[in-house]
């Protein structure tokens, strides 16, 4: 299937050929006849996408800072080639779009159905439910495409609370700003338009509406007249600027106690005294409504209930739907041309200078089974069966930067790459010429031709690829960590233990590093149980990212230390037999990320892993420190390896080197020669039973046996 995405590399926008997205429970795939240009929205984006990279560092201030604490941390040469791999993206484009079921996996959708979504545009597009809505039967395609930018309107109305008859003005005569005056319009409300483009505006006087070119009139003096001095009940922002201008003006056009909502991107500098003299409130409008951004709402429907949270993004999806059904918004008028999806750049290679106020695409009636294909082909060249042949579930930001780049080095032989959406493994499987990509990661794990499957997917799903994948006979490397329960694991060992040689690999590379390398082969000049202190400065994650979610991420002990558990288990050659962790502050749980752990291992070793968050960024990211019979070594962030009392130990001085390509060498290696597994199996089932004991211990406050293996 086609779609139409901004390459922030090529700085071109491109209609690119990618696989069809895979139904999941819970979401519809739509065929799509319509979707329209926001031409407010997509304009700063593919403007964004074309700019020089100053003008696009200008644009990210607070990305900016993050840039320089990563250069203080990991240096200047590994931050740069980060943000290169950042800036080679394609961001997709578009998020009103129109067309009909053609798979369901939700209740109340069959095929057939038409629906309105935020879906981007392209041929097929897969949508949760809560994020699609039914289309009435008398309301065209052409007109249900203005949903979802009508939802946004309407929640800066909702926002508003305006009663019948109050003054309402409208800062923004673009697309959203034109719905939203209609609908004020159609509410009973006596509605002021504003903007600077004098043919913005006389389209909006054609509505009905009073409107005001600001360009040419002062537009608070403007409203104050026309409102017989009292000001406007409320003001609403559709504007994009980067000027304070148009909240100070808001401001002092409106009456005392008035409410200005912002829907738009406007400059956010507010002079106190506007708002304190008025007690005004303002408002920021979150796109179309409650629910917007909430994972267990758009993702998991699960949905508010009514009586408590009226108007959710659906409901108002459905309310605009309704009003266009019941001929209470006119949205025909406001189309100005219509072009093919096919013919995009007729679009946007203009989009600076269109004056149109809504462009709506057209796609072609192909065939269902033409464009719903799940895998596309990348390289043409012929392919023939051997050793070695790998598939990649998974094209996320850590496959970009890690894992494709290490791989390349070993010559290792990529036939395929999966991704949820099919824009990002496209991307990946161009750039670095794996033969085809697919949203149908089954089909890589089918695939006889294919023998070793790499899995860096979310954790929650990390189990369930290594157990289909090794029922299949492959080898599997898998970025830690193995599981994220107990019961995830069980299922792993059940299906290891009835397969005849399995080879399964986690993630841990810090044993492969040579500085690792080099303070284990200094220990073993020497016997008897040693002390390591790990301390990982972690630094700070937002308890709303994916990691930190128990049950997609498994938090960043389980997720993340897990890393330096092994570690300790290298180095010391035993395994952990107890742990026990507790957290910052008097509520630890709330503060998982900020803990130290205790492991006891069975040959009589103990080791400390502090995992902190709270700590500096310009400081070490993870310190390792080993005393043994008089003797200390200390890894500081995998750049220097120093020792003390340590006969002939040469310090080891690099970049930072974390193992990352000689864990790929060595096990491309390992799959195509053979030999003993890189880390045993029970090593890996002891590092996952030993943190998810940290997480247990914490909650009961007490140390924590390992069952043995």
């Amino acid at each position: 299937m086609k779609q139409i995405v901004q390459s922030l590399k090529s700085k071109k926008t491109e209609l690119i050929d990618i696989p069809a997205p895979l139904l999941e429970p819970g979401y519809l795939l739509v065929k799509t006849t319509r979707s329209l240009v926001s031409t407010g929205t997509e304009k700063m984006a593919v403007e964004f996408g074309r700019s020089q990279l100053i003008n696009k560092i200008q644009q990210r201030p607070a990305q900016v800072k993050q840039v320089f604490d990563k250069i203080k941390s990991d240096g200047i040469t590994s931050t740069m080639s980060a943000v290169r791999d950042k800036l080679d993206q394609d961001i997709p484009l578009g998020y009103c779009n129109v067309g009909t079921v053609i798979e369901s996996g939700v209740d109340g959708f069959i095929e057939g159905d038409r629906v309105v979504s935020n879906g981007p545009h392209a041929e097929i597009v897969k949508v949760p439910e809560k994020l699609a809505a039914k289309i009435p039967d008398n309301v065209s395609d052409d007109e249900a495409v203005f949903t979802v930018l009508g939802s946004i309107g309407l929640q800066g109305i909702r926002l508003l609370n305006a009663t019948f008859g109050e003054t309402i003005v409208v800062i923004g005569l673009g697309l959203v700003g034109m719905i939203t005056v209609k609908l004020l319009k159609a509410s009973g409300l006596n509605v002021i338009g504003i903007d600077v483009n004098e043919n913005k505006c006389r389209i909006a006087k054609s509505f009905g509406i009073y409107t005001i070119n600001s360009s040419s009139q002062n537009p608070v003096k403007a409203v104050l007249k026309k409102s017989n001095d009292v000001g406007a009940d409320g003001v609403l922002i559709t504007a994009t600027t980067k000027s304070n201008m148009v909240i100070s003006q808001a401001a002092q056009m409106s009456r005392k106690k008035g409410k200005i909502v912002l829907v738009g991107v406007v400059g956010l500098e507010i002079n106190r005294d506007e708002f304190y003299e008025k007690e005004l409130s303002f408002q920021v409008s979150c796109s179309y409504g409650p629910g917007r951004y909430d994972k267990s709402y758009e993702q998991e429907g699960i949905d508010y209930p009514l009586p408590y949270v009226r108007w959710t993004e659906k409901r108002n999806f459905i309310a605009i739907l309704e009003s266009i059904r019941n001929n209470l918004l006119n949205v025909k008028d406001l189309i100005s041309e219509r072009a093919p999806f096919t013919n995009h750049r007729l679009v946007y290679d203009n989009i600076d200078s269109n004056e149109s106020i809504a462009t709506v695409l057209t796609y072609p009636d192909t065939s269902n089974k033409e464009i719903n294909k799940k895998t596309i082909i990348i390289d043409h060249s012929s392919f023939i069966k051997k050793i070695g042949i790998l598939g990649i579930i998974g094209a996320g930001n850590y496959t970009k930067s890690i894992v494709l780049p290490a791989l390349q080095k070993t010559g290792a032989d990529i036939k395929y790459i999966a991704s949820a959406n099919g824009v990002s493994g496209t991307k990946l499987a161009r750039k670095y010429k794996i033969k085809q990509s697919t949203t149908d990661y089954l089909k890589i794990i089918k695939d006889n031709n294919v023998d070793t499957i790499i899995v860096t997917t979310r954790h929650d799903t990390h189990a369930k690829f290594v157990i289909e994948s090794l029922q299949e006979g492959k080898n599997v490397f898998v970025e830690k960590p193995l599981a994220i329960s107990e019961k995830q694991l069980d299922k792993i060992i059940a299906t290891y233990q009835i397969l005849d040689n399995p080879n399964v690999m986690v993630g841990f590379n810090r044993r492969f590093s040579p500085h690792l390398k080099g303070v284990k082969k200094a220990l073993n000049n020497g016997s008897g149980p040693i002390n390591i202190v790990v301390t990982v400065n972690a630094g700070f994650i937002p308890n709303t990212h994916w990691t930190q979610d128990i049950e997609q991420g498994g938090g960043r002990i389980i997720g993340e230390a897990c890393h330096m558990m092994d570690v300790c288990v290298f180095l010391s050659g035993s395994q952990i037999e107890r742990v026990c962790m507790n957290g910052l502050g008097k509520s630890p749980l709330s503060n998982i990320d900020n803990a130290s752990l205790l492991l006891k291992l069975k040959n009589g070793s103990n080791a400390v892993i502090n995992y902190f968050s709270n700590g500096s960024k310009s400081y070490s990211k993870e310190r390792i420190e080993v005393y043994s019979q008089e003797r200390t070594i200390i890894i500081d962030d995998f750049k220097t390896t120093k020792a003390y009392g340590v006969s002939g130990f040469r310090p080891i001085k690099t970049k930072t080197d974390k193992g990352q390509n000689s864990q790929f060498n060595d096990f491309i290696d390992l799959v195509i020669n053979g030999g003993l597994p890189l880390i045993p199996f029970d090593d890996l089932i002891n590092v996952s039973r030993a943190s998810f004991a940290a997480v247990e211990s914490m909650k009961k406050r007490k140390w924590i046996e390992l069952p043995c293996i």
